[in-house]
């Protein structure tokens, strides 16, 4: 069962515009399968085809003159020389929308992008499927804390129980396990990590201890929603900074992590500059840290964290599949007071705060303050309803 994405508005967009097309992400969250059913009329190519690879390798001017287009090149990231042949091609054709690539990581490629086909690829990133697509639900604008947001997307918001909600978190967002629902989740899962490392992980870096990288992966997941501290991390692994921090940027470039940065405008003298860590895959977080059912992770230490992963996620996720960057920051000064999320657009500044609770009060709102000139602020919560409250306003997690 195929599961209709939102960001297919923005790959056609940006197939009128660029001669080439490159979808990222982490593996096994559609990728392929976006543009197999987006684009029918594409000759599919992958580098996961070990004859091809090897036929690609010996050469690859020939290859690529060979190709009737639009073609689909995936997991791009195997062999990133041929991107120069496909400059050559793009620059003697400029036929918009010929060349679609996936890569399941973005450190070799990006590098070979800004070489290569800088000016000419347009680039977008997938993640796991939304709550919006797991719903069917065809509003596909990124969220904004706004009465003009919430307004429009009354229309469409699918009201959901904290029992459904919490086995949706647990479960994850990866899209077979929704087109597979009988999949058993922590097989799933336990698959997935044994691709990533054997696969992923040795292609980007040299780990030569392939536990101590899944213990670095499970003491990141456990501390998703919190202030990076590298220094603690890599003593509680027994692995020095340097090495950590080289992990964390495998995690960031291959799609699992997301690092979200403070944000300091006016302010700059009295906030705090190391950003916060988010797993971009709560289904992930919930094995690494043994949440076994969606109960016992709803009622668990880690529960409000996970909320707040969720709705952090949910929301990248609907400024990516729009093809545009999220305008999110954090903000946390030296006296530890903190607003979870602060949206920066069009020079307006809007406080958010996330709370995993159906009854919030007004001191979840007590920090909005500390922005000088922000409009009104939001909480984002499992109460049912949108609604004014106390000068600010509530936003229930259903109207992500």
């Amino acid at each position: 069962m195929y599961i209709n994405r939102h960001i297919v508005s923005a790959l056609t967009r940006l197939r009128a515009t660029f001669p080439a097309v490159l979808v990222t992400g982490a593996r096994q969250v559609g990728k392929s399968t976006l543009l197999l059913n987006s684009v029918k009329e594409a000759e599919y190519n992958t580098f996961d085809d070990y004859i091809l690879f090897d036929a690609v390798n010996r050469d690859s001017l020939g290859f690529v003159n060979s190709l009737q287009t639009p073609v689909i090149l995936d997991e791009i990231q195997y062999i990133p020389q041929v991107l120069r042949t496909i400059k050559i091609r793009i620059d003697r054709e400029q036929q918009p929308g010929a060349f679609l690539m996936t890569g399941s990581q973005q450190f070799e490629l990006m590098k070979g992008i800004s070489e290569s086909l800088a000016g000419r690829i347009g680039l977008l990133t997938l993640s796991g499927l939304s709550t919006r697509e797991i719903d069917g639900v065809v509003f596909d604008k990124p969220f904004l804390p706004t009465e003009k947001y919430i307004n429009e997307r009354l229309e469409s918001a699918v009201p959901v129980l904290a029992q459904k909600l919490w086995e949706r978190i647990w479960r994850g967002s990866m899209p077979k396990l929704y087109a597979q629902p009988e999949t058993p989740v922590a097989d799933y899962y336990s698959a997935y990590l044994k691709t990533y490392i054997e696969r992923d992980i040795r292609l980007l870096t040299q780990v030569g201890d392939e536990l101590s990288f899944l213990q670095f992966l499970t003491a990141c997941a456990a501390r998703t929603g919190q202030i990076l501290n590298l220094s603690d991390i890599s003593r509680d692994i027994g692995i020095s900074v340097p090495t950590a921090k080289r992990w964390l940027s495998v995690l960031t470039t291959s799609g699992l992590v997301y690092l979200l940065q403070p944000y300091s405008r006016n302010v700059a003298a009295r906030v705090i500059k190391t950003p916060k860590l988010y797993f971009m895959e709560t289904g992930l977080v919930a094995h690494l840290c043994k949440w076994t059912s969606p109960e016992t992770l709803e009622n668990g230490a880690m529960s409000g964290q996970i909320f707040e992963t969720y709705v952090i996620s949910e929301i990248i996720k609907s400024y990516q599949n729009a093809g545009q960057q999220p305008p999110i920051y954090f903000y946390r000064d030296t006296e530890k007071r903190e607003i979870d999320l602060v949206f920066e657009l069009d020079g307006k500044v809007y406080p958010v705060e996330i709370k995993k609770t159906s009854s919030p009060t007004t001191l979840d709102s007590r920090h909005f303050s500390l922005l000088p000139n922000a409009e009104k602020g939001t909480i984002v919560c499992l109460y049912e309803k949108a609604l004014s409250f106390g000068g600010s306003r509530i936003v229930p997690v259903s109207m992500l």
